[in-house]
């Protein structure tokens, strides 16, 4: 057949006789664009004898021959179709494309699993570590889901939809680690949630799928309250006696970051490149966090300026180039466990708590505008900050009390200080 466009085209159906095999020889069809050819299996078998090589089809009326006929005559129309697809889309039209398109060679189906992997494999340059780490994790709890709810290690983007989404929170909420970790809470769930979605946000910019299937999902976070050390617990771990020296050097680093709100990658990154004079002539750390890259501006107080010192001669921080020794987050956080407990705290001290009580006890507390704070912290905007304005009620008992004394001042005086203004 022929059309009467620029192009030449035909279809054709022939015998490869040399591939004959027990007497039957494939049927392919042959593909024609202005006179360049390609040929299709069309995965069927005729004995010569029964085939007409002028028609290009099988010969007789037996039942088995005109199915035979009715299925060349599909293949037949779905090359043309491919053909017509592709000069109403103005592609280039080629033998091969048209082959191509009629194979589904043209159209690739990109995977679930295969998306996790290139996400992380572009992230990797981009996020730190411990954030890179939170994404495997979703990766491994991915691949349990798919195995447990639908007994395969993939499925095609394709196939995702709202249900699935949800049938995942579900497998995330009941899910029972099988070693020492606690099942997952409400905002651990919507973490993993979250990360899925972004992973699924760069398969819809990459065109890798036509259908957002979080449209009509709504995250659930509940609020938590970030917990900080009070002015009695700090003093209690700056005075504690400690004999044993890695607990002195965890406790120092630990009440470091209690004055000057670094996050734990931060303070180990530190060298004393990043101490210069300030505005005020004084010493201020300039840093900036990793996890952001925001810039941090502190000015040191006096007792961060003294764990300085204490370090400055140590020999495994002039190895490193570091303001102090290196030590690991994990036993970093297992040797404050013990602090605690020497201690009779009952909090979950962590590193990270140093940065929320630098936030509220430290500064907040003692009456530093919260804009200040911010900056201190390297927080993006002010309602990341706003987190730890919530939660101090030392604050709130000050401030009122201060209102109170006013209020019950003698009228006499209050009558004066008005007459005055």
């Amino acid at each position: 057949m022929k059309t009467t466009n620029t192009n030449t085209f035909g279809v054709i159906f022939y015998l490869r006789k040399y591939k004959i095999n027990n007497g039957l020889a494939p049927i392919y069809a042959r593909i024609t664009v202005d006179g360049k050819r390609v040929d299709v299996s069309v995965k069927r078998n005729i004995d010569e004898k029964n085939w007409n090589g002028n028609k290009g089809m099988a010969k007789g009326s037996r039942e088995e021959v005109r199915a035979l006929n009715a299925y060349l005559e599909q293949v037949r129309a779905s090359i043309v179709s491919c053909y017509q697809e592709m000069m109403l889309q103005k592609k280039l039209v080629t033998a091969e494309a048209i082959k191509n398109m009629f194979l589904g060679n043209d159209r690739k189906e990109y995977t679930l699993c295969k998306l996790v992997e290139y996400h992380n494999t572009q992230a990797k340059d981009s996020l730190t570590w411990g954030t890179l780490k939170n994404y495997f994790t979703t990766q491994k709890y991915i691949s349990k889901f798919l195995k447990e709810r639908f007994g395969t290690s993939d499925i095609y983007l394709s196939e995702l939809s709202y249900k699935f989404i949800t049938d995942f929170e579900y497998f995330l909420r009941s899910h029972q680690p099988e070693d020492h970790h606690k099942p997952l809470a409400n905002n651990g769930v919507m973490k993993h949630i979250e990360r899925f979605r972004k992973m699924i946000n760069m398969a819809i910019r990459l065109e890798w799928i036509d259908k957002d299937p979080f449209s009509a999902y709504q995250q659930k976070f509940e609020k938590v309250e970030r917990d900080f050390l009070t002015k009695e617990e700090l003093a209690s771990i700056e005075m504690r006696e400690l004999a044993i020296v890695r607990l002195q050097w965890v406790r120092d680093l630990f009440v470091f970051s209690c004055y000057t709100g670094l996050a734990y990658i931060d303070v180990m990154q530190l060298t004393h490149a990043n101490i210069t004079k300030g505005i005020d002539g004084e010493d201020w750390l300039y840093t900036n966090r990793q996890k952001t890259s925001n810039p941090v501006r502190v000015p040191l107080l006096p007792k961060a300026i003294e764990i300085i010192e204490r370090y400055r001669k140590h020999p495994r921080a002039i190895a490193n180039g570091t303001l102090f020794p290196v030590i690991s987050n994990q036993k970093l956080n297992s040797y404050l466990k013990e602090i605690a407990d020497l201690c009779k705290i009952k909090k979950n001290l962590t590193f990270h708590l140093a940065r929320h009580t630098f936030a509220t006890t430290v500064t907040l507390t003692n009456g530093v505008p919260i804009e200040s704070v911010s900056k201190m912290l390297g927080h993006s905007t002010i309602t990341t900050t706003q987190i730890y304005a919530k939660v101090i009620e030392r604050k709130l008992s000050d401030d009122m009390q201060n209102l109170k004394a006013k209020l019950n001042q003698p009228k006499e005086e209050s009558y004066g200080q008005l007459k005055a203004i």
